[in-house]
């Protein structure tokens, strides 16, 4: 398993996290794939499930293991009937948290996130003085949340909570269908998406990625929004090239469900290449650098995906981009111009063109 730190921490988070909205009702079984999952490294955990069982399951599989995992716990995200219901009441989210503490037997969680937050009027309710991020505020002086985030399906969203600056991780759908304007989730232009995410980069605000698959569309081509499927694999590796994204939480029904998903920690380059989707992204995204590197290997050994990013987060005006760009071995001045990164790139990006006005801009 490799991992990722939190920028505004210390932890060290597993590129595959566990998404829990397809967990099973039945405890034990639940309880398996979540042992399963820590023992295959996996220590990330999203606890916003469809039903509430899972809590026990939890409760069971991190029994003694409460330092080895990391818990994202929603605050709107409540049970009273033992299913998923979706509430701003603060009296009963305040119920909630409290119960899925004293189950799952702790303290604390290491992420609150301002539970699917999708609309502007949802958000007006939320922030005032009174409201759930206010509480939110409170229980992290307590020590209770470790780290504030939120999770949305909206750029707008986002943005508007980023600007409080007290963000360190939240939770957004990412493929490459809602990428390229395919879906239900499908929020924002592709252009306005890839600059959120570059934006949060520069922030150091961290990204947990939700509904990697499409809700499991992209993997069969008579539902897949493209006409085509993509793997597990790929879309995993899609949704982990993007700027800021640390983990990627699949849901899964079962351990063989799991086990599927953990088929990427050993996968190789060819199978984790999507440059697939390159024939099927609209035209709004052609000739948009986002940094997969399907480019590689470079003839002359640049680093064609980290000259880009660090070239339009100096754009974005990231200080210390100029810095990491510098400290590269090789830059955009020793491009030969070989042509065979255009031949490979998917958005057919005109790298030779956009690696001299790199070249002029940091001057080697």
């Amino acid at each position: 398993m490799d991992y990722r730190k939190l920028p505004h921490g210390n932890e060290q988070i597993s590129v595959i996290g566990l998404g829990s909205g397809s967990l099973p009702e039945d405890i034990d079984k639940a309880a398996e794939i979540v042992s399963a999952a820590i023992d295959s490294g996996i220590n990330f955990f999203d606890l916003a499930p469809s039903y509430q069982p899972p809590f026990y399951a939890f409760a069971k599989a991190f029994a003694g293991r409460r330092d080895k995992v990391l818990t994202q716990m929603h605050f709107g995200a409540v049970y009273k009937d033992g299913k998923y219901g979706w509430t701003q009441d603060l009296d009963k989210i305040k119920e909630q948290i409290a119960w899925n503490f004293e189950t799952i037997g702790t303290d604390y969680t290491d992420f609150g996130f301002l539970h699917c937050i999708d609309t502007h009027e949802d958000l007006d309710k939320a922030l005032p003085p009174g409201g759930v991020w206010e509480y939110m505020k409170s229980l992290k002086a307590e020590g209770k949340i470790r780290h504030l985030g939120f999770s949305s399906h909206e750029p707008g969203i986002a943005r508007r909570l980023l600007e409080t600056g007290l963000v360190d991780l939240f939770m957004f759908s990412i493929n490459p269908a809602y990428d390229y304007q395919k879906g239900e989730y499908a929020k924002g232009e592709v252009a306005e998406r890839l600059e959120l995410y570059r934006d949060c980069e520069k922030a150091g605000v961290g990204i947990s990625v939700m509904k990697p698959f499409a809700g499991g569309q992209l993997l069969d081509e008579k539902t897949s929004l493209f006409g085509r499927t993509l793997t597990h694999t790929q879309c995993i590796q899609y949704a982990l090239d993007r700027p800021a994204v640390l983990t990627v939480l699949p849901g899964v029904r079962s351990v063989e469900d799991l086990q599927v998903a953990l088929k990427y920690v050993d996968s190789t380059s060819e199978e984790r290449d999507y440059s697939v989707i390159g024939e099927f992204t609209p035209k709004s995204a052609e000739g948009i650098c986002v940094y997969c590197n399907h480019c590689q290997p470079c003839p002359k050994g640049l680093n064609v995906g980290l000259i880009n990013k660090y070239y339009d987060l100096a754009l974005a005006g990231d200080e210390l981009a100029k810095g990491h760009y510098e400290k590269l071995p090789l830059h955009a001045s020793d491009c030969v111009k070989c042509g065979h990164c255009e031949s490979r790139c998917p958005f057919h990006v005109k790298q030779e063109a956009r690696m001299e006005g790199i070249a002029g801009y940091f001057g080697k």
